[in-house]
């Protein structure tokens, strides 16, 4: 049993790859059946992942390595573009992935601003309460989302989302924004934010935020920059996502650039104050 178990790990190359099972089968040489029952047993364990795609690597098997579930890969690949963020805009750049309910805090980089920030490198905030959270929540299924959090939901400010159906709201003016997220004064009083996920092949991986005074910060004009830097993270750590690959319809590249008319019309679909 052990050993197929690990003809069947062994037969993802990566953490980006994707098999169905009839690959599976296939690479270990192992009747389709048997393949079949034990990839449901490593599913259950979190060693893989099972999507509308087929098959990928799973948390427990992505942490072998280094323990943390390739958080390394992907803080490693965002670095360099969070410097960028802080540099253009002067604010405070976080780099969170989603925990069950919560977002975790890989990143921060800040500069005096950052000080006020209650954020720190392995802290957790309730997703729904951040800018970054809603981003990767927007992305999942409903009944995940509901699966997540009960009908009510605890504030911590007067600003904070409280209940399911309006955070279902928000997720859905999420989605008409093409992933555009934003937070004010909805986790700390006083703070705006703007966030963008990281996307894989089957939801997000992470999310990657600006965070300035709410009364001076102006989220609508560095929001571009946001999206441009999620997907050069998304790009890197999933490079054939542009490919196209047999049966599966290849994802539509993004935009390239956008224009203030195409911003206005994100934009109209606003974020609401909870009260």
């Amino acid at each position: 049993m052990v050993e197929r178990m690990t003809l069947i790990l062994d037969a993802f190359e990566g953490r980006s790859s994707r098999l169905t099972l009839e690959e599976v089968a296939c690479r270990t040489r192992l009747p389709r059946s048997t393949v079949h029952r034990i990839l449901d047993q490593l599913v259950k364990l979190n060693w893989v992942d099972h999507a509308s795609f087929g098959y990928c690597l799973g948390r427990r098997a992505l942490g072998l390595g280094g323990g943390d579930g390739g958080h390394g890969e992907i803080r490693a690949s965002a670095a360099p573009l969070l410097h960028e963020l802080h540099m253009q805009t002067g604010m405070v750049v976080h780099l969170a992935v989603l925990d069950g309910a919560e977002s975790v805090y890989l990143d921060k980089v800040g500069g005096r601003f950052a000080t006020a920030l209650p954020s720190r490198v392995g802290g957790r905030a309730p997703a729904y309460t951040t800018a970054g959270g809603k981003a990767m929540l927007a992305w999942l299924e409903p009944e995940r989302v509901d699966d997540l959090y009960e009908r009510r939901l605890a504030r911590r400010t007067e600003h904070t989302i409280g209940d399911l159906a309006t955070l279902h709201q928000e997720l859905s003016r999420i989605r008409q924004r093409r992933g555009l997220s934003f937070e004010r004064s909805e986790s700390v009083r006083g703070v705006a934010c703007v966030a963008v996920a990281v996307r894989g092949h089957d939801g997000p991986v992470a999310a990657i935020s600006l965070c300035g005074d709410a009364r001076t910060a102006q989220l609508e004009r560095v929001a571009p920059l946001v999206v441009d830097a999620a997907r050069e993270v998304s790009r890197s750590l999933y490079p054939e996502l542009g490919a196209p690959r047999r049966g599966r319809r290849a994802p539509e590249p993004p935009e390239s650039t956008w224009s203030p008319d195409a911003m206005d019309r994100l934009l109209s679909v606003q974020s609401g104050q909870w009260l």
